[in-house]
């Protein structure tokens, strides 16, 4: 049976989880609205933490809910990127699904300067956010406004890309400054593991999109033994 957890930061820099569901009930103001820790189902409670900001880890076996909050160091990511600005997020494994970059992105996306400004998530006047923001052309990834009140346009690739992002990104971006943009600057991102040397040759033509690489690290630290008294 699938294990569903919450994984909450602590005091010393670490993090520590529990079973969702009887966390849940021990923390009843965390609960989404609606919802009850006995009778609603663990995917529907799931769903419900997402909708609060939490991280969504899937696996076969566990499905980790990451409190809002948690740190780059709890979690060690680290984003390398093509205009020599690093995020405050060092390799040799990616994120298993392109959803998991983009929820961990959203949620700590103050924390990645663009073009040497930082972003938050665009909501709109209903309310809407800025993640898989529906638009006529498809949605996009990320949609965020920077302190000056540019918009960003995330296009996320969880391995390698190729140019077509550029593609994708173009249109999307022409969107934005046909509507919800008018008379603002528009920057694209692309995210991805590995960009190929093809996209760094097309956005030699398209100076207001950033290449980002992201790299994430897993690190395991030896405990001493108690010593004797």
């Amino acid at each position: 049976m699938k294990k569903f957890s919450v994984v909450i930061a602590q005091d010393d820099g670490g993090s520590v989880s529990y079973p969702m569901k009887e966390w849940l009930r021990q923390h009843p103001e965390h609960m989404p609205s609606g919802l009850d820790a006995t009778l609603s189902t663990s995917h529907q409670l799931r769903n419900g933490l997402k909708k609060l900001g939490w991280l969504v880890q899937d696996s076969a076996l566990e499905t980790k809910l990451i409190m809002p909050g948690t740190t780059f160091e709890q979690v060690n990511l680290s984003i390398n990127t093509e205009d020599e600005t690093e995020g405050e997020f060092s390799s040799e494994t990616s994120f298993g699904l392109e959803y998991q970059l983009r929820d961990f992105l959203a949620q700590n996306i103050s924390a990645i300067p663009v073009n040497g400004k930082r972003i938050k998530l665009y909501v709109d006047p209903t309310g809407r956010d800025g993640i898989e923001f529906p638009t006529a052309v498809g949605p996009i990834d990320i949609l965020g406004v920077d302190e000056d009140g540019s918009f960003v346009v995330f296009e996320l690739k969880r391995a390698n890309t190729s140019d077509r992002a550029i593609g994708q990104l173009a249109r999307y971006i022409g969107w934005i400054k046909q509507t919800i943009g008018k008379g603002k600057d528009v920057r694209g991102v692309i995210v991805a593991g590995n960009i190929s040397e093809n996209l760094r040759y097309a956005t030699l033509a398209m100076p207001n999109v950033s290449l980002f690489e992201y790299e994430v690290s897993f690190k395991l630290n030896p405990v001493p033994p108690m010593q004797n008294v």
